[in-house]
């Protein structure tokens, strides 16, 4: 499966009440949650985010609290992947069980600036900056993973009979 997308790229140490700031905890709402993901960090995301966008972050991407609606969030604004130097675990987790891909490759993360075109290869773990035509590998995700992203998330490929 290959995204390709523009990049939306922050720093280290985003934590999960920068992504969804903790006063809209109140909904369970995707939709809702994306009208507000990242406006306390970047009050410009809502305007400049597109549908197939990819976040680029550096180390220990999502750290914080332990509620999904942090990848939820970024995933209803439209952002499939997400690329970083490392991921808090329990952010890793709750962007797989909600179906948000989400690779650890620090040298993309170093190489790929703000605004670059990226595609990514979930199948084989290559992610190809266009813009500059660097390409970095990344371990791809074992196949139950795969099938649980594509299904849009582990209770959906439970639904589906994928997973047991």
């Amino acid at each position: 499966m290959k995204n390709t997308g523009n990049v939306i790229k922050y720093g280290d140490n985003i934590d999960t009440d920068v992504i969804i700031p903790a006063r809209y905890l109140t909904t369970g709402d995707a939709a809702e949650l994306a009208q507000h993901c990242m406006e306390d960090l970047d009050s410009t995301f809502k305007s400049r985010v597109h549908w197939g966008d990819i976040i680029v972050g550096g180390w220990n991407f999502g750290c914080g609290s332990s509620r999904e609606h942090a990848p939820m969030a970024i995933k209803a604004s439209g952002i499939p992947i997400v690329i970083a130097k490392s991921f808090a675990r329990i952010f890793y987790r709750n962007s797989i069980n909600i179906g948000l891909a989400i690779i650890e490759c620090p040298e993309a993360a170093d190489a790929i600036c703000d605004g670059d075109k990226v595609q990514v290869d979930l199948d084989t773990g290559e992610i190809l900056d266009v813009t500059t035509g660097q390409s970095f590998k990344a371990a791809p995700f074992p196949e139950f993973i795969q099938q649980i992203i594509s299904a849009g998330g582990l209770v959906e490929a439970v639904k589906k009979g994928l997973v047991r």
